[in-house]
């Protein structure tokens, strides 16, 4: 840069030896002659004040040492569209690649981007380049009218994010130029968003997929631009301190996956003007600070009209400490996936297996639970065990046997609302299984089971006292010097009194018997290859 600098340098992004910064002023800054830029540092350790110097202030900064002054010539103001794409896929001029031979892969086939030779036959084929990724690239705008449209028009998947571009409008004029764009990452620049209503374009006509990380945006700035997204399917709004303050009207309708996670000002209250987008499948709210929910549209026992499409839903890492929320969330309609790490509620090393086991068993639906499915069996044990676990609490609060006497508290049914159900699909809990157990005494820990052999029919029926927490491992061992056949080749299941007609298999050799409730009475079945 050079002194005829002027005022139209202000809010243009910027790098300066590795690290970003917007420019917020331009001129003189006495008694220091020549003209000096003003940046405000996107790391504000980088800086020494807050755009003050001996008393004038000269810009304004939002961290008292996030502000410098710099020589202009020091200053990267960044490059083209196309400069970046020639740079990168054509000379190979990325930090990572000066002087090194690369490949790079155009449709289906890796390219060699060092060589004149490689350099001529990239060229002529940059119009089939698909997917690009310039991060990090210091772009800064789309360049000359029509250059991108004419190089390098079937550009479906961009990553332009941690570049230079300052505002809304330069990214629409590099995306007016890629007709078939689906996929766009704009994380990581400090957009200027339009204030006003966003004016209609086409430049977004094919876009499905949109990110905005840390970008700065507004939840007011993203329904603003929203109208330009008629079929965008997945949102990314991460680290955007934003507070969803007004419904979606008519805009986001086809939206499918949205991201606000680390928006630490969003609340259930702000989840209710989202909560009727008609083809919302996926909300991710992972460190937003978010510990309730409530669906009043919705009673015990009811699904709720609220995101009714929802079937994915990432709550990490917040202050979710109470089991009204785990309850709140069987009233949504479609929910078959939850995760849910690293909240007060889940965590404890001790008991996370019967937390997993009581999420289970108060959200019906549930298919998979922190990123590990629920097989049936694992279903059946956690309801059997809550059904247990809570059965005192039940009967005490007028829950009983008798169904003309199961009149079970308001204040039991809020805090438990599938415990009704749950006695319907398996029975109500008879007192033996409501004795109070001492876990010290094995004895109050062993199992009497019969165990047959189907396949083997002049071997007897025998009853065998097994602890609760045995292995299908150790069983199989047992039953190995019993039997005298191989442990690789025997077979375990069991059938229960309770679920007559209905044989569940033990194959997780490390899981133990009281994992797949298996109890006293139960009957183990024993199979082996050889048998015939």
């Amino acid at each position: 840069m050079n002194d005829t600098l002027t005022l139209d340098v202000i809010g243009r992004r910027v790098e300066v030896n590795g690290e970003h910064a917007t420019v917020r002023f331009s001129g003189v800054v006495p008694p220091v002659t020549g003209l000096w830029l003003g940046v405000e540092w996107d790391n504000p350790a980088r800086g020494r004040h807050d755009g003050s110097h001996e008393g004038t202030v000269y810009f304004k900064c939002r961290h008292p040492t996030g502000g410098s002054f710099i020589c202009p010539n020091k200053v990267n103001f960044g490059v083209d569209f196309l400069t970046a794409i020639k740079k990168r896929y054509v000379l190979g001029g990325g930090p990572e690649e000066d002087g090194k031979e690369q490949i790079v892969t155009i449709g289906n086939k890796p390219v060699e981007t060092i060589g004149f030779d490689s350099i001529i036959r990239q060229q002529s084929q940059l119009s089939n380049l698909q997917e690009i990724s310039l991060r990090n690239c210091t772009v800064s705008c789309a360049g000359d009218k029509g250059g991108i449209a004419k190089t390098c028009p079937n550009i479906r998947k961009a990553d332009l994010s941690k570049n230079l571009l300052s505002s809304w409008d330069e990214v629409i004029a590099i995306a007016d130029q890629l007709k078939y764009l689906e996929v766009l990452n704009l994380s990581e620049n400090l957009l200027k968003f339009p204030t006003g209503s966003s004016s209609l374009t086409r430049a977004f006509s094919t876009l499905k997929v949109l990110v905005l990380n840390r970008t700065g945006i507004t939840w007011a700035e993203v329904l603003r631009c929203a109208s330009g997204w008629p079929i965008l399917e997945e949102l990314y709004l991460e680290s955007n301190n934003i507070s969803i303050s007004e419904r979606p009207a008519d805009v986001l309708q086809t939206v499918k996956l949205l991201d606000v996670s680390c928006n630490r000002l969003i609340d259930e209250n702000q989840l209710f003007l989202i909560a009727y987008l008609p083809r919302l499948e996926q909300l991710i709210l992972s460190d937003t600070g978010i510990s309730s929910v409530h669906f009043p549209d919705a009673g015990i026992g009811c699904k709720t009209s609220m995101f009714p499409s929802l079937q994915y839903l990432v709550v990490n890492d917040n202050q979710i400490s109470q089991w009204s929320f785990i309850n709140e969330l069987d009233k949504l309609q479609s929910l078959h996936t939850l995760s849910c790490i690293r909240n007060p509620l889940t965590e404890g090393g001790k008991e996370a297996q019967t937390t997993r086991q009581f999420i289970i068993a108060r959200i019906g639906q549930l298919k998979t639970l922190n990123k590990c499915e629920i097989l049936p069996e694992e279903r059946r044990g956690a309801e059997l065990d809550y059904r247990k676990s809570f059965g005192k609490e039940w009967k005490r609060a007028g829950g009983h046997q008798s169904p003309d006497k199961n009149r079970p508290s308001e204040d039991f049914l809020a805090a438990h609302p599938r415990y009704q159900l749950l006695c319907l699909k398996y029975g109500a809990p008879e007192d033996g299984e409501l004795k109070t157990q001492q876990p010290l005494l094995l004895k109050n820990q062993l199992l009497t089971l019969k165990i047959k052999y189907p396949n083997q029919l002049d071997q007897k029926i025998i009853e065998k006292q097994l602890p609760d927490s045995m292995t299908i491992h150790k069983v199989k061992g047992l039953l190995s010097r019993l039997l005298k056949v191989p442990v690789s080749e025997l077979l375990l299941s069991y059938e229960s009194p309770k679920m007559p007609g209905r044989e569940i298999e033990l194959e997780n050799d490390q899981q133990s018997l009281q994992f797949y409730s298996v109890e006293n009475g139960d009957c183990l079945l024993v199979r082996w290859l050889t048998a015939n």
